[in-house]
């Protein structure tokens, strides 16, 4: 009875020893030495093994960007000049009163109308005119009833004067007396063909063939020589646009060079033909005037704005497409690279712009790598990585 709780005693004695802790510590030890052998392998699997593939780039090699770059060359463009004008009729006619005036009576035509030359545009009241013309009407009668008169008795004297019955005095008298009355006829129609072609001018007509383009007449409105320009009329109907160049741009056109006039509001192109270049420019703008004939439309309606492409002949310069050229406040320009591979700015002078692109004018000879993408994001003096590429012509 009493050895067996005494056995129980040392037991928890023997637990409860310092010693009994020396197993659960290298435990302890051999498990973290095993984790650390297996961190161990796995940095050298991830960095041993797979160095090579995973290696990063060189931070030298990460900054150079790869830019698209072509030689542009040289090539026979068309030389486009751009020019901006008005509208107007090529010979624009103004139609006023031609004869005394008076008080217009009807008028016959309206804004838009064609007419023939001569034609008659408005009338004016005549009806005093027309009593003075029968007056001197009969004035012609009376003096051609005088000449029959003294030609009756000139072929009288004729028959007597050979028998004595008239001496050759009177009979030279009374042809006299015949002579005038026949001049006193013709007077009297002079007067009257006047006083007919004054009131043939009453009419206002149209001077030439041509298209009617504003009119200022009206019914009962009292007209004069003074009253100014009453209709205007475009010659032919033919248009024109009266485009300002500069000094430069005015010294590369010559009549015969064919255009392209667009008025504002529209999408349709016109051809057309310089037919007049300015002898002279304005001190103050330092432009002159160039005149493209135009043929007749509706859509080309005189005062209206338009712009203009004039074809001035070909240049032989590099053509670059728009996404190569750049822009800021000193101008336009590009960048090009050079032998060390460097990106440097290049100023130009832009000439036509078209679909096949822009036209160089000077700052290009043609030879060198043009960027022709992703210039805004380089900065002169910059390393780059030319990719060459050929330009689609």
């Amino acid at each position: 009875m009493n050895y067996e709780p005494g056995v129980l005693g040392e037991e928890r004695l023997a637990l409860a020893a310092p010693d009994s802790g020396q197993p659960r510590s290298r435990r302890r030890l051999v498990i973290g030495a095993i984790l650390a052998v297996a961190v161990l392998l796995i940095a050298w699997w991830a960095f041993g093994s797979h160095g090579k593939e995973q290696a990063p780039a060189p931070p030298a090699a990460q900054q150079v960007p790869s830019v698209t770059v072509a030689v542009p060359g040289r090539q026979v463009v068309d030389r486009l000049i751009s020019a901006t004008g008005s509208l107007a009729a090529k010979r624009d006619m103004p139609v006023g009163i031609a004869g005394e005036g008076g008080q217009i009576t009807r008028v016959l035509v309206e804004p838009g109308q064609w007419v023939k030359a001569g034609q008659v545009l408005a009338t004016v009241d005549r009806s005093v005119q027309q009593q003075t013309a029968a007056s001197l009407a009969a004035q012609i009668n009376v003096a051609r009833s005088d000449l029959n008169i003294a030609q009756s008795e000139l072929e009288r004297a004729n028959s007597l004067v050979d028998r004595g019955f008239i001496s050759k005095a009177d009979l030279q008298r009374k042809q006299a007396t015949r002579d005038a009355a026949a001049a006193r006829v013709k007077v009297a129609q002079a007067q009257l063909g006047e006083t007919r072609a004054r009131n043939g001018r009453l009419d206002i007509r149209a001077p030439a063939a041509g298209l009617v383009l504003t009119r200022a007449a009206e019914p009962g409105q009292i007209v004069s020589a003074g009253s100014g320009t009453l209709f205007r009329i475009a010659m032919g109907g033919e248009m024109e646009m009266r485009a300002a160049l500069s000094e430069a741009d005015l010294a590369a056109v010559h009549v015969g060079v064919a255009a392209e006039v667009t008025p504002v509001g529209s999408d349709k192109q016109f051809p057309g033909r310089v037919w007049q270049v300015a002898p002279v420019v304005d001190p103050q703008s330092r432009q002159g005037v160039v005149r493209v004939q135009l043929a007749y439309d509706p859509a080309l309606r005189p005062g209206g704005f338009a712009s203009a492409i004039i074809r001035a002949g070909g240049a032989d310069a590099p053509l670059l497409p728009e996404s190569a050229v750049q822009s800021d406040g000193k101008g336009n320009f590009v960048y090009v690279v050079n032998g060390k591979n460097e990106a440097e700015r290049r100023d130009i002078t832009t000439g036509a712009v078209s679909d096949a692109g822009v036209v160089v004018m000077s700052g290009l000879n043609g030879t060198e790598r043009v960027v022709l993408s992703a210039g805004a994001f380089l900065t002169p003096g910059q390393k780059v990585a030319p990719q060459l590429t050929t330009l689609k012509r």
